[in-house]
C-alpha cells in the first residue's frame, strides 16, 4: 500500500520520523530514493531521533556507511551515489548489514535495487510546492 506525506517544514519530517522509527525492528532496510536535496538525510536524520540515537547524523557519501549506536536499534546509514561497482558494497560488508541486528537506511538505493531484500521499504522524496516543501511517498 502507498501512502503519500507532504512536510511544509524540517519539524514535519522530524515528527514523521519519530513515529516512523517506532515500527522499526532489526534487519528492516529502507530505501531511499529523489532528487538531490530532497531530503534523503534528513529523513534519516529524523529515523535516527525517533531510534533515540544523540549523535549528529551526517551524509557518508565518501565513507559509503555510517554506524550510529546508542539508541533502541543500530542505525547504518548508507550512501551509494558514488559507487560504480556491486564488489564495493561487498567489500564493505553491505550484506551482513542488510541481514543484521540494526536498521539500514539506504541512499540512492535505486543504484543497488537488485541488491535489497524484498521486504524493503521505499521511501521516495521529492520537492513539493513551497522552498521547504517536500513530499514523501511510501511504498
Amino acid at each position: 500500500m502507498d501512502k503519500k506525506y507532504i512536510f511544509k517544514s524540517e519539524e514535519d519530517t522530524m515528527a514523521f520520523g519519530a513515529e516512523f522509527a517506532k515500527e522499526l525492528k532489526a534487519g528492516d532496510v529502507i530505501a531511499l530514493t529523489g532528487d538531490l536535496g530532497a531530503g534523503k538525510t534528513a529523513m534519516t536524520r529524523a529515523v535516527a531521533r525517533g531510534l533515540g540515537i544523540t549523535s549528529p547524523v551526517t551524509s557518508p557519501t565518501f565513507t559509503i556507511v555510517q554506524e550510529y549506536e546508542g539508541g533502541r536499534l543500530p542505525l547504518y546509514h548508507f550512501d551509494i551515489y558514488r559507487v560504480h561497482d556491486e564488489d564495493e558494497l561487498f567489500e564493505i560488508g553491505f550484506d551482513d548489514y542488510l541481514h543484521g541486528d540494526g536498521v539500514c537506511m539506504i541512499e540512492w538505493a535505486d543504484l543497488a535495487e537488485d541488491l535489497l531484500p524484498e521486504n524493503t521499504m521505499n521511501l521516495r522524496l521529492s520537492y513539493g510546492e513551497g522552498e521547504n516543501e517536500r513530499i514523501c511517498e511510501i511504498c
